[in-house]
């Protein structure tokens, strides 16, 4: 049995946030990028939402320098609340709690940023030898289709660790790390076999991607301490589970997927910011509809302006 231990369930949830965010330049130079509003919450809230609901209450951020904000987001602001309170406002009032009690939030300084490997390592000595789950910014879940449920399921049942997979067009497959997988299936999981960060379409073993949300065995950390830097000097998290593909399952290997084919919101470049924002806001009951209204009439007035 590994030392993360296939009988032992996913009780912490790790967020890398050490980034510098430079694709949002100037808007992130004294601003965390996690702190990006989409809509009326900074992104980085619907991701520990997402890892509360699947039962992860205890959240290790990993942050770097400037990440001030994010802390200060999640801590109690007794003289906002008190003064919310005063005016009688319970609705932003609890608005204001609610990021406060989400969950039991700690916090790991990454110092050097040395890539995602380097960040999930920083978590060891909270994580301890138990399995955990990784959530990474960029990517919003929809609450609506939840897979952290079904990923931990397949970690329960299988033990290793479980990625979270997509299928994308082969002429994006540069954008993502991709899995070669096995025939074998499990309960609707699929046996990963290899990895490649990045591949060309020449190189990629097939389209299916890993987007961020992964389930590590404690295992990782053995082979994270082992791993050189590689792809843009970084150490990357995708070189230790091609690793762990190969390792016994009594040692804590063995890597499977679970594809996802929900509703998905990428906030990690200006136009899919923009999108998510959009889509997200057009599907609220108290700024939808007129915000779609407005879409329409815009988008018609672009069309007869051309």
């Amino acid at each position: 049995m590994s030392s993360g231990g296939s009988e032992k369930s996913v009780r912490k949830a790790v967020i890398p946030a050490a980034g510098l965010g430079t694709r949002f330049l100037p808007a992130t130079k004294a601003t965390p990028k996690e702190m990006l509003p989409v809509v009326d919450k900074p992104a980085i809230q619907y991701v520990v939402e997402e890892a509360v609901a699947a039962g992860l209450e205890d959240v290790l951020f990993v942050t770097g320098r400037s990440k001030r904000p994010l802390e200060d987001h999640f801590d109690r602001n007794l003289e906002l609340e008190q003064v919310l309170e005063g005016k009688g406002d319970t609705e932003r009032l609890q608005q204001v709690r609610e990021s406060s009690d989400l969950a039991r939030i700690h916090y790991v300084r990454q110092g050097d940023p040395l890539g995602l490997g380097h960040a999930v390592l920083m978590s060891q000595q909270h994580v301890g030898h138990e399995p955990f789950a990784v959530l990474l910014g960029d990517d919003l879940i929809d609450p609506r289709d939840p897979i952290l449920d079904r990923m931990i399921e397949v970690r329960n049942q299988c033990g290793g660790s479980v990625l979270c997979l997509m299928q994308v067009p082969m002429e994006n497959i540069s954008l993502y790390g991709c899995v070669a997988v096995e025939t074998d299936q499990h309960e609707g999981s699929l046996k990963v076999a290899d990895l490649v960060e990045k591949p060309t379409i020449a190189e990629a073993p097939s389209n299916y991607a890993i987007i961020g949300r992964y389930i590590l065995d404690s295992a990782v950390y053995s082979v994270l301490e082992k791993t050189k830097a590689g792809r843009g000097g970084e150490i990357q998290l995708t070189d230790a589970l091609r690793v762990l593909a190969t390792m016994p399952a009594s040692e804590g290997g063995g890597v499977r997927g679970v594809v996802f084919s929900g509703r998905r919101y990428d906030t990690g470049d200006k136009l899919s910011y923009l999108q998510a924002v959009i889509q997200l806001a057009a599907e609220r009951e108290d700024i939808g509809p007129e915000l779609t209204i407005w879409l329409q009439e815009f988008c018609s007035a672009q069309r007869e302006g051309s």
